[in-house]
């Protein structure tokens, strides 16, 4: 397959693209500078140098691929317009060119907003964090599309390799600074580590399968204070831990707060039953060691 992603040089729009270029795919990568361009390059993932706001940089690739991903999230703009917007051009490229061609959004579990302690699955209403609240009709417009193949991918917070949420835990001891959480940490975070996502995605284009909407999470169930006394034992971290009220984070973090005190339990059976994705990583807590590693090796590089 010929594959497009955006967002290539970032934390899932980049692991997706490996993903596909080591599954024998040619992959196309929109990034916005030689430097990135340069970067994706060494893992074979051809540059298309351009941003969002400009389509006309990307589109005449875009139509020459039979999948087109969209995993970028720009938050110096006008974040959700500008995600909209960029939907748009991908579904109106998806039905250009070679055909049929499946186009994929990345939203997030953050739609389901608490769960109150119950797992959810696909089919449960959404009641997303005001930070994520023009997801949902951007999922529908993807869901509902004409002459695409158009799918939803709903991952959870996505750790491991070189990014994620959860590496700002490890920043902070590797510093010498406090570890911190926000929140008294007894809420739960559904979890998937970064190449068991882009094997999600992998499995989505191949599949064929048009207008479903999937999320991808493992099986653990931590709290948010056990993931960060693993991050401690890691880091050999004696110092106290910080609890931030969400309320005091808000200030710095705006809608980020409410979304990092969510409590979620969430099911991504139909995944592995439409798919047969299955996660090879079990947890964060069991990942914690050797993901601390590897996130030392991309920072001192």
């Amino acid at each position: 397959m010929k594959v497009f992603v955006t967002g290539a040089s970032g934390y899932i729009g980049f692991n997706v693209a490996s993903g596909f270029r080591r599954a024998g795919h040619e992959v196309w990568g929109l990034v916005r500078s030689e430097k990135k361009a340069h970067t994706i390059a060494m893992s074979e993932i051809r540059p298309v140098i351009g941003s969002m706001q400009h389509p006309e940089s990307y589109q005449p690739i875009a139509e020459q691929c039979s999948v087109l991903i969209h995993a970028a999230v720009d938050y110096q703009a006008d974040t959700f317009s500008l995600d909209r917007h960029t939907m748009e051009v991908l579904l109106a490229a998806g039905k250009l060119g070679a055909q049929p061609k499946t186009v994929v959004y990345t939203s997030g579990t953050w739609v389901y907003g608490d769960t109150l302690g119950k797992p959810v699955d696909e089919d449960a209403p959404l009641r997303p964090a005001a930070l994520v609240a023009s997801r949902p009709d951007i999922e529908q417009m993807v869901l509902n599309a004409s002459g695409v193949r158009g799918v939803v991918v709903r991952p959870g917070c996505v750790y491991g390799r070189q990014g994620g949420l959860t590496g700002m835990w490890f920043d902070g001891p590797d510093k010498g600074k406090p570890l911190q959480m926000i929140g008294d940490g007894n809420n739960r975070w559904a979890m998937v580590h970064v190449d068991d996502l882009a094997d999600g995605y992998l499995r989505v284009a191949e599949s064929g399968l048009a207008g479903e909407v999937f999320n991808l999470t493992d099986r653990s169930s931590s709290t948010v204070l056990e993931m960060v006394l693993a991050v401690a034992r890691a880091t050999g971290y004696t110092g106290q831990i910080g609890f931030v009220p969400a309320g005091e984070a808000s200030y710095t973090l705006d809608g980020f707060a409410e979304c990092l005190t969510l409590d979620q339990l969430v099911d991504s059976r139909k995944a592995s039953r439409l798919l047969e994705w299955q996660p090879k990583h079990r947890g964060f807590v069991d990942d914690v060691e050797t993901y601390f590693q590897s996130w030392k090796a991309t920072q001192y590089a």
